[in-house]
């Protein structure tokens, strides 16, 4: 592990406020840094709920555990801090109306052209996605105002050969070859 200490005093910037740096700023740095698209669905009783992420990362091997952020304002969160499990569904490059359709808020997300059905535990999943993983959660971290949902994985499906969605600086992209300098 390596600390740096400033020796100098601390400078307010534009970027910079009492806690740390602003929310224009810090929206501004993680729209430059690419991330997965996936939708996160669950169903706590009243109904399945989903949403769009980007947040989902990876954490440990053995057990196999992800986890994902939520937002506490969202209309998502009642029930996602109530549901057992959830399940991650991975989008594919041709999904960005999919993506959309779940980071809309005051729409029946479910509703027709949304393809999905129940696997065999009750939870929803995402019809034609690339792939997915049902989850079942362990725990559920405050951080700021988002949760942290920490889950592990009981069960996958891959789609080999797609493509995935990517979000970068506010727009969906697609994955093409890097080619050789």
């Amino acid at each position: 592990m390596t600390v740096t200490v400033s020796s100098h005093a601390s400078v307010e910037s534009p970027t910079r406020t009492a806690h740390g740096i602003s929310p224009e700023r810090f929206k501004q740095a993680f729209r430059r840094y690419p991330a997965g698209v996936v939708v996160v669905t669950a169903d706590a009783g009243p109904g399945p709920v989903g949403f769009t992420a980007t947040s989902l990362t990876s954490l440990s091997l053995d057990p196999p555990l992800v986890s994902f952020g939520i937002g506490t304002s969202t209309s998502s969160w009642p029930h996602i801090k109530r549901a057992r499990t959830a399940v991650v569904n991975f989008l594919g490059a041709e999904q960005q109306s999919l993506a959309t359709t779940f980071a809309t808020s005051g729409i029946d997300r479910f509703a027709a052209p949304t393809r999905w059905s129940r696997l065999p535990g009750g939870e929803p999943v995402l019809g034609g996605v690339a792939g997915w993983l049902r989850l079942v959660v362990q725990s559920i971290v405050p951080a700021g105002d988002h949760r942290i949902v920490v889950a592990r994985v009981e069960e996958s499906w891959l789609d080999e050969g797609r493509s995935p969605l990517l979000f970068h600086d506010g727009s969906y992209h697609s994955l093409r070859p890097a080619r050789d300098q």
